[in-house]
């Protein structure tokens, strides 16, 4: 016999088959605000019934959403222990991939990062958008961060910024959509603006492109080096369930507030095979320069058996669309090309052993290296770029039955019972 869930008592005067806001609430063990939250992210259809002013929704679409919910909570058969998540933010495939169904390449070409940020969120276009924040909240981000030691990473930094920017949030565990993009607006320029800046005198004002840009060299913002910072940050706002993004739905769907799943991302940001590779490239293009060559510094990271920083996505078969548009935008900028052409001989030289492409960290550290930056600036870049996507997961993730990303152990040591150690 089938498992079903027992039918929710209908009113005389409604129609059969129909459910109304709170029923459909308790069949997918959600709150009503959520109910709404499937309606906007087109997982459930509502209508208005004539003369009256709540909604309804049709029995049978709620309760196959209910047993798709349970379906993914319990894990699908034959998804070999993989969890799997809807989501309606980013597609990739065929070496393309897509913000909401638009190819995120013509996005960022198109549209600053803080516009691609808004589609992320909404799917509606926002032409002309900036992002500001109060001079309170940067006031106390900045006098946390510049507690910290000289030592502390950029990642360090930007999760203590998080971090300050909530405990002066009163309201951050509002986690309604309208609360929560107030918050993503506010969060990515204090995120920014408490960073130390390169140089003295700069003033926190015009796009974030500019503003980040002072805090990552102390050189002077060409046009067409702005372009490439903000079109970065527009390609790396999202790229579907990267590590610290899983980690970002795991803390929401356990109904964190945004900046603590957004300092959740951060944390996981910081190991060396993801935020902080672009790094590792920065040090391999410098040693490239300083030799002349890639040949010495290719042959020493093969036989300490490293894997060449820059080369490879397990996403994409061909070279990483994100690196190709900003390598076209940096043969643009003239100081770039020493560092270009030292990316290519690294590309050419790696092929002789394996047939590798390009992928975005390489396309960073060209960046970075050709205007004076740290090596830790490509991660701040990924870092503050990233965030965007984050807080649209954990919108996304909001909308979902709470708790459902708690898989179970597979227990694998001794049975019980064992002796209590002495």
């Amino acid at each position: 016999m089938r498992d079903q869930e027992p039918a929710p008592h209908r009113p005389a005067d409604r129609p059969a088959g129909r459910l109304t806001t709170r029923e459909a609430a308790e069949l997918l063990g959600v709150k009503p605000e959520t109910v709404y939250a499937y309606v906007s992210r087109g997982l459930l259809s509502s209508r208005r019934e004539p003369g009256g002013r709540a909604s309804t929704f049709e029995s049978k679409e709620v309760e196959a959403l209910a047993r798709r919910n349970r379906r993914e909570a319990a894990g699908s058969p034959g998804a070999g222990g993989d969890l799997s998540v809807r989501t309606r933010i980013t597609l990739i495939e065929r070496d393309r991939y897509y913000f909401r169904g638009v190819d995120a390449t013509e996005l960022a070409a198109r549209h600053s990062y803080e516009e691609v940020a808004e589609w992320l969120w909404t799917g509606r276009p926002a032409p002309g958008t900036t992002f500001t924040a109060p001079t309170a909240t940067v006031d106390v981000a900045r006098r946390a961060v510049g507690a910290l030691s000289e030592h502390a990473s950029p990642v360090d930094r930007l999760r203590v910024a998080a971090i300050a920017a909530a405990a002066e949030d009163p309201l951050r565990f509002d986690l309604s959509e309208a609360s929560v993009l107030n918050t993503a607006r506010v969060l990515i320029p204090t995120l920014v603006d408490a960073l130390p800046p390169a140089r003295h005198g700069h003033r926190d004002e015009g796009p974030l492109a500019r503003r980040l840009w002072a805090r990552l060299t102390g050189r002077p913002a060409d046009e067409a080096s702005l372009r490439v910072l903000d079109t970065a940050l527009a390609l790396l706002a999202d790229h579907d369930l990267a590590a610290s993004t899983l980690a970002v739905r795991v803390a929401a769907s356990a109904r964190a507030h945004a900046y603590a799943a957004v300092s959740a991302g951060l944390g996981v940001l910081e190991g060396p095979l993801h935020g902080a590779a672009s790094g590792l490239a920065h040090r391999l293009l410098l040693d490239v320069l300083d030799q002349g060559t890639a040949v010495p510094v290719i042959a020493d990271e093969l036989r300490a058996g490293r894997r060449v920083p820059g080369l490879g996505h397990r996403l994409y078969t061909g070279e990483d669309p994100r690196a190709r548009v900003l390598f076209d935008l940096l043969e643009q900028v003239p100081h770039a090309e020493p560092a270009l052409l030292a990316a290519r001989d690294v590309v050419a030289t790696t092929a002789r052993h394996t047939p590798l492409h390009a992928n975005v960290d390489l396309a960073l550290a060209v960046f970075t290296a050709s205007h004076g930056m740290p090596a830790t600036a490509g991660e701040t870049i990924f870092a503050v770029a990233r965030t965007a996507g984050w807080i649209a997961h954990a919108l996304e993730e909001y909308g979902e039955r709470p708790l459902r990303m708690r898989p179970s152990g597979h227990y694998v040591g001794p049975r019980p019972p064992q002796p209590l150690p002495e």
